[in-house]
């Protein structure tokens, strides 16, 4: 049976890997895999096959089958921690996402298209690749990457620069993204697990971050002949109305950018858990955009289009399920005991994840090059889902190199290739980029940028003390 849960984690991890060419959301699969694996733990453990394992590393079982009342407390109890943790997340995400929905619906990204004003290509590269560094790291990599390549149809005419810009804002949307607990659902998760705090994870991760991006736009603006000259920009273009910035956009964008910065320092202050502060921050953008006036002529009739409620039926939450669905299949693996391990001379029970960590570090003894790997595979696999199963496997304390390394990993390593992260598959889809044009074009960028900011890294962290 145990290999059978095993198996389930397996087919659900290819099925959404290979969610393209399967033509199924990646969703489907998640869901089926969580609910599956829950199943079969509950009927084994009930029946007395399987041993688990909860937070504070106690185990419980059944004896001769017949599960006593501290057996079913422990089960019940370990069911609500994972499903209490996963909701954490999500909560956190669910609020994230409707304050980027209502800026967006009051028109606020638009203001950052008057910062973008050269006709020079170097200086647009960099002017492109800094707003993607920053603006995913408050925002997700996702939106970041929307906004901006949305930005290029605007002022760039021809296809063959812009897809060249949309590579390095993919690199620097994901670079962006690493260093910070609310740029990022991976970072977000290793915060809210306390794995890392708000402050180490900056302190330790944000040089590593610009110099993963800063490297790619050096070779790119020194040495590479598409940015070389002026850009043949777009002319005679008629301003949509939908994308006019209106009285509201600036004040929306700065009400609720500064509200999402808000939820670490409210976190150090309170000590609350995260979605807390989120809460917080969504309740007063959501009191700011229902008194704003987004136009000169407001009416009632035309307050529904800038209303929260429009804003949170723009959520997808096809995402948010797929989150759910990944954590509660971790989780799974995470409490099912699969073997033992030695810690200071005795045998001590571990789950699955635990145990394949110990597995990994004897068949490859430096920690760093197992999580470099990782990097790499996050570019074929999605992030979360890896990021997940480390927190599993790895017994480290709060802000412990370990962390810090996968962050930047998980991160950063999606850029390799286009498929390998949301900011990628977007742009992917809005410049119809090709999958092998990216992979000859600015695949060896990323790996370049990924492997001076790693070590780097790992040079900062042996300083430590």
């Amino acid at each position: 049976m145990t290999s059978i849960i095993i198996l389930l984690f397996v087919l659900g991890y290819l099925a959404i890997t290979l969610e393209h060419p399967l033509k199924l959301d990646k969703t489907v699969p998640a869901l089926l895999m969580a609910s599956l694996m829950w199943a079969l733990l509950s009927v084994g453990f009930h029946q007395g096959w399987f041993t688990l394992i909860n937070q504070n590393d106690t185990t419980f079982n059944a004896t001769n089958g017949v599960v006593n009342e501290l057996g079913e407390d422990g089960f019940t109890n370990l069911l609500l921690y994972h499903f209490g943790k996963t909701c954490e997340i999500l909560i956190f995400l669910i609020g994230a996402m409707t304050i980027v929905e209502i800026i967006d619906l009051h028109h606020g990204f638009q203001v950052l298209k008057d910062l973008v004003k050269t006709k020079n290509k170097k200086q647009l590269l960099w002017i492109i690749s800094i707003l993607a560094f920053f603006l995913s790291s408050v925002i997700d990599n996702l939106t970041a990457t929307i906004v901006l390549v949305t930005l290029l149809r605007k002022l760039v005419a021809t296809r063959e620069d812009r897809i060249w810009y949309a590579g390095f804002i993919i690199i620097a949307a994901n670079a962006g993204g690493a260093w910070t607990p609310i740029g990022d659902v991976t970072t977000t998760m290793l915060w809210i697990g306390k794995r890392v705090s708000a402050a180490h994870l900056i302190a330790r991760l944000s040089i590593p971050s610009i110099v993963n991006i800063v490297v790619p736009v050096l070779i790119g603006s020194l040495f590479l002949p598409i940015f070389k000259g002026k850009l043949k920009v777009v002319k005679n273009e008629e301003i949509d109305k939908q994308s006019q910035k209106l009285l509201s956009s600036k004040t929306m964008l700065i009400v609720g950018i500064c509200m999402i910065l808000f939820v670490p320092i409210f976190k150090s202050i309170t000590d609350l858990p995260p979605y807390l502060g989120m809460m917080l921050g969504l309740a007063i953008v959501w009191l700011v955009s229902e008194f704003i006036h987004p136009e000169d002529d407001f009416t009632k009739e035309r307050r529904y289009l800038y209303s929260t409620h429009k804003a949170l039926s723009r959520i997808e939450m096809s995402s948010i399920l797929f989150f759910f669905g990944i954590l509660m299949a971790v989780a799974a693996l995470e409490s099912l005991v699969y073997g033992t391990v030695l810690v200071n001379g005795q045998p001590v029970s571990v789950g699955v994840l635990r145990y394949a960590s110990e597995m990994l570090s004897r068949s490859i003894p430096s920690q760093s090059v197992v999580i470099s790997l990782l990097g790499a595979m996050s570019s074929v696999i999605d992030n979360v889902p890896l990021v997940a199963a480390s927190m599993g496997m790895y017994n480290a304390p709060l802000d412990a190199s370990v962390w810090h390394l996968i962050a930047y990993a998980a991160g950063t390593g999606g850029s390799m290739l286009i498929i390998g992260s949301a900011a990628g598959v977007a742009a992917m889809g809005m410049e119809k980029i090709d999958f092998i044009w990216y992979m000859k074009k600015i695949s060896w960028l990323a790996v370049t940028g990924y492997i001076v900011g790693y070590l780097l890294l790992l040079f900062m962290e042996s300083l430590r003390v």
